[in-house]
Parts: structure tokens; sequence; C-alpha cells
């Protein structure tokens, strides 16, 4: 596009937009759709992923030990998620929230399409580029729906439960698709899939730009000449130190990947710490910006514990499945990994019905601590159903009833829906001006340090009793939800005039 023409395109979306879309804004279809398909790549890919690390060389996979996979595809969700900062800074300060989002698309679009290659080197190389690509686009995709709405819209909340309804349709489809094709062709062909799945969100994300609030072709709080030159040269600097470094300490046999695992494990509870402490300093930040910022700390904590329950759907919850569960219902066979897609189901069939009840109660509802609170419960209460077909057992040759697993998704759905909508709504509510995009990174940053743990907790599944692995993590879970819930008259009086 011309500079004129760039010039004179508005910011803001067509007046008729405010209530084309079920009574929300247009944007929030462009945008909702976009994540139809990012997710259909990210957790259609991901719902295989575990599977593809432990099945045999023979058969197309990569041999790992089942602890060994659980705890490689977390490092991977970890380095997705702490790459969101960098993402967010860099909208921020550089791209602007719509560029970043585009270039974030192609990145992943173009992982997958090498993890498509049928060769361990191309996978590797395929990771590193959605979790580049995920960075960029997250964080800031969802800041781009906050700026669809006034703080004050009592549409918000709504607004975020469609859009993660949105969201979860592509959670429901990635895993069907790419799980027979990996069943029934290969892993690679599953890959295969989710390229595709990607490049459609691309097409429609960029066909429905108009619509879009705020969207702008430069950062809101670009960095001056001079400075953003330096950015760049350090960016660029920084990638090739790291990338050399990474390779020699790989050819002296110091970087294996237990290493790998741990170091990314440290920086996602090294990271956040430090963000908090540059957000309370900043000079760019208010007193009063300052003071919401202090239960937002307590919201991070709490999305912690629940993606730590959450994310295991696609690590040891896909391993057991795979394992010791039956899969056939009502006389229908049907590949382990489809279980992942029970979990976007639920919440493709509860995420219209709680935003409804959100938009019914309006200032009634309950406060949003709450709700994120109630969430942390459920997702504890989704691992603790799964102690008792795990009890009993001799051996581990028994199969049980795809029931309990659909059950446990269940309660681990409606958790989700509570708990993200609710968590990033609120984000967008308590973020201060000059940190948009980066609190919403920070939001994000809590599901690497989730994946961070998980990382180095999963390398005890297959060592401790199933019971026992599913019921301790299960059991914190629901004493951190009950802790929120404690803390609910403090969150509600520093958080006003967010309810």
């Amino acid at each position: 596009m011309s500079n004129a023409a760039a010039d004179t395109e508005p910011t803001q979306p067509p007046p008729g937009d405010d209530q084309a879309f079920f009574g929300q804004p247009r944007g929030l279809m462009t945008l909702s759709g976009l994540e139809v398909w990012e997710r259909f790549s990210f957790l259609g890919m991901q719902a295989i992923l575990v599977l593809y690390f432990a099945d045999t060389v023979a058969h197309g996979g990569m041999g790992m030990e089942p602890g060994t996979a659980a705890s490689v595809s977390a490092a991977y969700g970890t380095l997705v998620y702490l790459v969101s900062v960098a993402g967010g800074w860099l909208a921020d300060r550089m791209l602007g929230s719509y560029r970043a989002v585009l270039y974030g698309g192609i990145l992943i679009a173009c992982g997958h399409y090498a993890m498509a290659v049928p060769t361990d080197a191309m996978t590797w190389i395929g990771l590193g580029l959605i979790s580049a690509g995920t960075g960029l686009l997250k964080p800031n995709v969802a800041t781009m729906v906050g700026k669809l709405y006034r703080t004050d819209d009592e549409r918000r909340d709504a607004g975020f439960a469609l859009y993660y309804m949105g969201i979860n349709i592509g959670a429901f489809l990635g895993p069907l698709i790419t799980g027979w094709l990996g069943d029934h062709a290969s892993w690679h062909w599953g890959f295969s899939a989710a390229a595709f799945g990607m490049t459609l969100g691309l097409a429609q994300y960029v066909l429905g730009r108009r619509h879009l609030a705020g969207r702008r072709h430069g950062a809101e709080f670009a960095l001056a000449p001079a400075p953003m030159r330096r950015a760049v040269r350090l960016i660029v600097a920084g990638a090739v130190v790291v990338a050399v470094l990474a390779t020699v300490l790989a050819l002296t046999g110091w970087l294996t990947m237990d290493r790998f695992v741990d170091l990314l494990t440290l920086v996602s509870v090294i990271a956040p710490v430090v963000y908090f402490v540059v957000m309370f300093r900043s000079p760019r930040v208010t007193a009063e910006e300052r003071g919401k910022l202090r239960p937002y700390v307590v919201l991070f904590l709490a999305s912690v514990v629940f993606n730590f329950i959450l994310f295991q759907a696609y690590s040891t919850m896909m391993l057991l499945a795979s394992t010791n569960a039956r899969t056939e219902i009502l006389g229908f066979h049907f590949p382990a990994s489809w279980y992942a897609s029970a979990l976007g189901a639920f919440e493709v069939a509860l995420a219209p019905v709680v935003a409804a009840v959100w938009a019914r109660m309006g200032p009634r509802q309950p406060h949003v601590s709450n709700k994120i609170a109630l969430g942390v419960i459920l997702g504890g209460l989704s691992f603790l159903l799964m102690v008792v077909p795990t009890s009993g057992h001799s051996g581990d040759t028994y199969r049980m009833a795809a029931w309990w697993i659909v059950g446990s998704y269940l309660l681990l759905g409606l958790g989700d829906i509570l708990l993200e909508t609710s968590g990033m709504s609120a984000t967008t509510k308590l973020a201060p001006a000059a940190f948009t995009s980066q609190t919403m990174a920070l939001w994000f940053l809590s599901l690497a340090l989730a994946n961070g743990i998980q990382a180095q907790v999963v390398k005890l599944y297959g060592e401790v009793s199933n019971p026992a692995y599913f019921g301790v993590n299960g059991a914190i879970a629901v004493v951190a939800g009950l802790a929120v819930v404690a803390a609910a008259p403090w969150l509600k009086r520093t958080m006003h005039p967010v309810h």
C-alpha cells in the first residue's frame, strides 16, 4: 500500500459495524475468524505432537520415552509464550498490532509447512518458527479485541466469550483433522493440515482488516528514529549471537535436550518477576495504574495454576488416552488424539451460554476474580476425577471407558471459558496505557510459566502412580482456587471500578 493511501485510510471501522456481529462489533468476527484457524493449526498440531514424539521411529515418530515426550512438548509451549513478551514489545514500539499479527501469522504458517517435511531437522525448525509467530500473534490479537470496546462497555466480557468460542471452534476441528491424518496417513500429513488452516486464517484476516478498531500502520508508542535503528541492530545482533552460541553448545554436547528444557523453565520463572518489576517502576505508569497491577498479580498466579492443568490435556492426558482409554464409542473407533477435540467441543457449546448469562446479568454478574477462582477450582476437579478410573488396577494394561476423559474435559472446558475470557478481559482493563500490548503479553507469560512448571512435573508421569499424579496436582489447583475466593474482598476493592 502506498504512503498516501496509508495516510488517508481511517483508523476506526465504519460506524455501522458497532452491533453487526450478534450485537457485537463486526471487527470481532474478523479477529475470531483468525483465531479459529490459528487454533485449528496450533492445537491440531499440539494434539498429535506428544504422540509423534513418543511414537517409535519405525512408525514415523521420534522414539522418545513418554515422560520425555511430555516434557519436550511442554517446553515447546513454554517457548511459544515466552516469545509473546517480545511480540508485545514489538507491537507497542515498532510494528503496531495489525502488522505484528500479520507477520506472526506468516511465521506460523511457514513453521507448519516446515513440519510437514518428514525430517527431524525440519521438525525443530518448524517448531521454532511457530514459537516466534505465535509470540507475535497471540498477545496482539487479544489486545485488538479489547480495542473494539470502551472500558465501561458491558458487552466486553460477552464479546470476549464469543471471541473465545471462535478460538474453540478451531480447537475442536483441528485435532479431528490432524488426528485422523496422523493415524491413517502419517504424522507429517497432520502437520500439513495445520499449515493449510493457518493460511486460510491469514487470508480472512487481511480481507476483513477495515473492520478493526484502532488499526494503525505504526506503533502507538513508537520509538524515535535513532532508538528505532539501534533497537533493530540489537535485535539482529542478539538473534545471531544466540543462534551461534546454541549451535556451538549443541555441537560440543553441553546443550542437551534436558538442559534446554531446564533452561526454559528457569527463564519462565525469572521473566514474569522481572517484567512486573519493570512495569511497577516505570515512570510511564501512573500511581492509579500501579495500584491496579497489584490485584493483577493474583490473577496472574491463578492463571498459572489453571493452565498447568489445562495444558496437560495435550500431554499427559493424551498419553493416558493412547495407552489406558478405550478409543471407541458405541462401536465407532477413533484416534486417541480425538479426545482433544472433546475439550474444544465443550467450549464451543458452553461459550455462548456463558456469554448469554453474563449479558443477561449485566452489572449483577460475579466479579471477575470470582469467575477466575471458579475456573481454577473446576480445573482441579477435572484432574481429581481421573483418580477414580486410574485407581485399583494391578497393572498398566487396563482400559477405562471413554466417558471418564470426556467428563474430565467437560469440567476443564467450562473452567477454561470462565478463566481465560475473564482473565483476558480484565487484562485489557487493568493494563497501563503505555504497556497495553505488553501487559497482554504478560497474561500469556503466565501460560509460559505454567508450561515451564509442567515441563518439570510431567517427568514424574509414569514414575509415580496415576492416581497420585492426578490427585495431588488436582488438589493443589482446588486449594489455589479457594485462596482466590478468600482474597475476593481485597481484589474487588483494589480493582475498582473494574467489575
